[in-house]
């Protein structure tokens, strides 16, 4: 197995800066996700690992081995960097069973057969597919030819697996699966794992770490699921890890009113963030469980505008001035406190949790 290290990376099309200067090291055995939305260029940067793309600028090492430079003129092919690669459409052959799928990269290799044979029957099982080596694709879930095309990636045994999108086109549950197949597979082989994608959901559930790309294709942060969850940099990150509210400030007549409302904040701002407020460069932030619906009407108030019923989880969106806030609680949470609300009725608002922003990122669009 490898780490994967790039140093001053860049990639240009068409005079237009798609990476810029991207410097990052990944450990051997790692679990890496590069999270951002569509566009930002995290696809590049696994195209320009794999070999199918090459640098404009920098290089990149796979292990001790320099696989990429721009200034010494060195670009190796994907089949001598020993990687395996997983793309989004799965791209099995449909006219090949199972093993015949897993196997190929091994005759066009030359291995012999009888190590072919074992290397492709060893792949299977680690992928959960035993006793299934002789199905058409026709005859599989999305999940299991899923299943096919990491097996097929392992089979010529890389140091580093390159997982693009690889669970989009499936269904909730079955992300929901192959994101815990993907874990026991690092755990079973102890591959280096680079993964792309734009769900949230999923960079959470599988990572060690997270890097979190901007519509620019610059890194915002880099952390472990919880530090980019609960600790974001900045107001980009906070607003793309999941529903966010900003709540802008405004101190008048004394108090802390939120928006253009009347609306008291009930909550203290730490001292160093006060001239920022005073000034319109700072907003609070906060999650939609981090406020809480009450019959207290003594402090932040709002209108209730819409409810919407989701399982569990009752979903609120509750003016306060010209601001809309959305708020989630437990449904059990909210019947045993005897919140029957209804749309229109006025509500008591109490923050729990507040994290501080530059304005100007609270205000970035997240496409």
């Amino acid at each position: 197995m490898a780490q994967i290290r790039l140093e001053g990376v860049s990639k240009v099309y068409g005079g237009h800066l798609v990476i810029d200067n991207l410097s990052i090291t990944i450990p051997d055995g790692e679990c890496f996700t590069f999270l951002g939305p569509s566009g930002c260029g995290k696809t590049v940067v696994l195209r320009l690992i794999a070999g199918f793309e090459e640098v404009s600028g920098g290089e990149i090492f796979i292990g001790e081995r320099l696989v990429s430079s721009k200034p010494k003129n060195i670009h190796l092919p994907p089949e001598q960097r020993r990687i395996g690669v997983v793309f989004q459409d799965y791209a099995v052959w449909p006219h090949k069973s199972v093993f015949q799928n897993v196997i190929y990269p091994l005759i066009m290799q030359q291995i012999p057969d009888t190590e072919a044979n074992e290397r492709t029957r060893e792949a299977i099982r680690q992928v959960n597919m035993d006793g299934l080596e002789h199905r058409m694709p026709f005859q599989l879930s999305g999940g299991q030819q899923q299943r096919v095309a990491l097996a097929r990636a392992l089979v010529s045994r890389p140091n580093v697996m390159l997982l693009d999108e690889p669970l989009s086109n499936l269904d909730a549950n079955l992300r929901e699966e192959m994101r815990f197949e993907i874990t026991e597979l690092r755990k079973k082989t102890g591959v280096t794992i680079l993964y792309v994608t734009h769900d949230q959901e999923v960079a959470l559930a599988i990572s060690e770490r997270i890097a979190v790309m901007d519509p620019k294709g610059y890194i915002r942060q880099i952390g472990t699921p919880d530090e980019i969850y609960e600790k974001p940099a900045d107001g980009f990150v906070f607003r793309f890890m999941g529903i966010s509210n900003f709540l802008p400030l405004s101190f008048r007549d004394g108090k802390m009113c939120i928006g253009n409302s009347d609306s008291v904040l009930d909550r203290e701002i730490p001292p160093e963030k006060i001239d920022g407020v005073r000034t319109g460069k700072t907003v609070a932030g906060c999650r939609p469980y981090d406020v809480v619906l009450t019959r207290d009407k003594t402090s932040a108030i709002g209108v209730l505008k819409r409810i919407i019923y989701l399982g569990p989880i009752l979903d609120y969106r509750v003016a306060v001035g010209s601001l809309e806030l959305r708020v989630q609680q437990d449904i059990e949470d909210a019947l045993s406190e005897g919140l029957h609300l209804q749309e229109g009725d006025t509500v008591g608002l109490r923050f729990l949790d507040l994290l501080w922003f530059e304005n100007r990122d609270s205000e970035q669009e997240v496409t």
